[in-house]
């Protein structure tokens, strides 16, 4: 399984996201990555975001890049952090919209789809947005081990 974090500018939530999911599904044989819709190739994480991540001991070894056809080919699953970085990803790649959600979507999560731009906040901003991506993607990692479990 192939799966690929979408944000904005792949310096903060889906770099969190892919290094968190990383660390709970390792040795399953998932693969995951990260990208963004206005991403500029080679950028760092954010500061307040490696931070975040090393504070949970989860090391972070990342450089941004930008949503292509390679990436969304790659992918199996496609998890984006809002709904607005889900409709740019299906208005760019139209025929990739059946593998493209919400993080919030794909894990039972329907009242509010976007999680939290934390981009220019304090560290505690990116600790409760990290805290919240740990909860989703435990639910995710269940549904993960499910439908293994499955086939």
């Amino acid at each position: 399984m192939h799966i690929l974090f979408v944000c904005t500018g792949n310096t903060c939530r889906s770099p969190m996201a892919e290094a968190l999911l990383r660390e709970k599904v390792k040795g399953t044989g998932v693969e995951i990555k990260s990208a963004g819709v206005a991403a500029l190739d080679g950028e760092k994480a954010s500061e307040n975001a490696l931070l975040a991540l090393e504070q949970r001991g989860v090391r972070l070894e990342h450089s941004a890049r930008r949503l292509t056809d390679e990436l969304i080919t790659w992918a199996d699953l496609v998890l984006t952090m809002t709904k607005g970085h889900k409709g740019v990803v299906c208005d760019l790649f139209p025929d990739q919209v059946d593998k493209v959600y919400t993080l919030k979507e794909y894990v039972g999560f329907t009242e509010d789809e976007d999680v939290a731009d934390p981009f220019g906040g304090s560290l505690d901003i990116y600790t409760k947005c990290l805290e919240q991506l740990d909860q989703l993607l435990d639910r995710l990692s269940e549904k993960l081990t499910a439908s293994e479990h499955k086939e």
